[in-house]
């Protein structure tokens, strides 16, 4: 197995997820503790602006969602107030177009592209974290996978916390 098919795979399973999210239409508000969390509206915006960030980092194009970074940023916290937000419809539908466009990414870099180094990497953060999660492009793209397993895990508790049970046993 060549190391573009183990990062496809991995960002195919992301894909299960999107039922977690869909599920949160009529709640997207829901907080996944009574101590607060990531709510569905945010984790959703959250991971289509970083899909549209790791792009910007891999290719140095613009990101065509940084308006959106004031709402959806790492260190940003979600808020209960629906108005704040666009739709989460809309919101839904951008993360899938963000995805979309790196699968597509994916497969024009090939698996020569995935050795090479990002065109933007991260200049915020840490060297040393910097270096080990964006070193070449495979690094970013398996970063992306792994960071939205993260928040789906969010949204899988955001979804109990609704009173709802696990969609896959």
């Amino acid at each position: 197995m060549k190391a573009i098919d183990t990062i496809r795979t991995a960002l195919k399973i992301n894909e299960f997820d999107t039922a977690l999210f869909e599920d949160m239409r009529d709640a997207p508000l829901t907080q996944p503790t009574s101590k607060g969390g990531n709510h569905p509206l945010w984790i959703v915006g959250h991971l289509a602006l970083t899909e549209a960030t790791f792009r910007e980092m891999i290719t140095g194009e613009p990101n065509d969602l940084q308006k959106w970074k004031p709402l959806f940023d790492a260190g940003t916290q979600p808020q209960a107030n629906a108005s704040l937000y666009p739709d989460f419809d809309d919101v839904l539908k951008e993360y899938g177009k963000q995805r979309a466009r790196n699968m597509e990414l994916l497969e024009e870099l090939g698996e020569n592209g995935l050795a090479q180094p990002p065109n933007a990497p991260p200049q915020e953060m840490p060297a040393e974290f910097a270096d080990a999660l964006f070193q070449t492009n495979g690094h970013a793209f398996l970063t992306m996978a792994t960071h939205h397993s993260f928040h789906s895990g969010q949204a899988a508790d955001a979804r109990r916390a609704a009173g709802r049970k696990p969609l896959m046993m």
